[in-house]
């Protein structure tokens, strides 16, 4: 049973813009490639259905993704049949590519609430499967078609929701090309995943890889560096710290969380508060939330703003400023993925 309803899965492909496209026959290399992604924000990822037992490889990879995340969508690609889709549906898949358009993938996909994404190439192909219902249309091969027929396609058709796959390359170029002629999301097989770095073991070049596209994809799109304020962090007397955080989770019923050297209390609402446990230099810091750490830096260097040393850990990377801000409170630059 897929584990996130049809509208999340399609409005998380769609904000993210990339779906990273990938097979392996080892399990372990498996994890470890969705490792990769997720952890350079790439938290939608498509494992593809080639050789024998594939799906059975694909469902231990989807137990380990349900035990080890609880944001992480796990789909399949290259699925031509009904049955093979349903299969797969039974695994955990939480969708399904394909690269033909087959109107029974369509009805039993719609059957389960699990999107269908399948490859199209021509503008009554795309037309006939958003009758069939699919929200995103992939386009294939990507290399044949250009960024030149999504343009062409959504002068007519502006609604449509397209995904090139098979000819996206990995550079500032192509992405831009594409994202900006309509393309809502990429699909990225082996020049993302590429063969080498994960015989080599280097998957933190993966992972670069992956944060690196998804900003490109950010800034074809238009969005800033700086997003705005992520969180306020304040710094009461030691002892008045978990207080403090139960205070504000009672008084607005927010939710409080405890971490090691803070507390946070949210709402369903942007912006958080962070509660120091320890006093600090300021009576309290602004964090600003960063699309591109090391664009933002680069920035803020430029404009002659001194930095303190960076600090980066799995899933953040963040930085302070050395001088405070006009009314005496520190500012620290945040990113975390999307």
């Amino acid at each position: 049973m897929p584990r996130f309803m049809k509208h999340e899965v399609v409005g998380r492909i769609l904000e993210l813009g990339l779906v990273p496209v990938f097979y392996n026959s080892d399990l372990e290399v498996a994890k470890r490639i969705v490792q990769a992604c997720v952890d350079g924000g790439a938290k939608v990822v498509e494992f593809t259905n080639r050789g024998d037992f594939a799906y059975q490889l694909f469902s231990e990879l989807a137990k380990w993704c349900y035990e080890e995340f609880d944001d992480v969508i796990l789909g399949v690609g290259s699925v031509i049949d009904p049955v093979t889709a349903v299969t797969y549906i039974n695994c955990g898949a939480n969708f399904v590519v394909g690269p033909i358009f087959n109107p029974e993938v369509a009805r039993a996909c719609n059957r389960r609430k699990v999107p269908y994404s399948p490859g199209c190439g021509t503008p009554s192909e795309i037309s006939a499967a958003e009758e069939m219902g699919c929200d995103i249309i992939k386009i294939f091969p990507g290399n044949r078609l250009k960024p030149d027929f999504v343009k062409a396609m959504l002068g007519p058709c502006p609604w449509v929701k397209i995904m090139p796959t098979g000819g996206v390359d990995t550079t500032r170029e192509s992405i831009s090309a594409w994202i900006k002629a309509g393309a809502a999301a990429l699909g990225i097989g082996s020049r993302l995943i590429r063969k080498d770095l994960v015989a080599a073991g280097d998957f933190e070049a993966i992972t670069k890889k992956v944060e690196q596209c998804l900003w490109w994809i950010q800034e074809a799109r238009g969005t800033p560096l700086f997003l705005g304020v992520e969180h306020v962090g304040i710094y009461p007397k030691e002892e008045l710290a978990a207080e403090t955080a139960e205070w504000y989770a009672e008084t607005f019923g927010f939710e409080k969380r405890e971490g090691r050297s803070s507390f946070f209390a949210s709402g369903r609402g942007p912006g958080r508060i962070e509660i120091m446990k320890t006093p600090g230099p300021a009576r309290c810091h602004i964090a600003i939330r960063v699309s591109n750490f090391e664009a933002a830096c680069e920035h803020l260097r430029r404009m002659g703003v001194e930095l303190e040393e960076p600090k980066i850990g799995k899933g953040y990377k963040a930085v302070f400023l050395k001088n405070p801000d006009p009314a005496g409170n520190r500012v620290h630059l945040l990113y975390l993925p999307p």
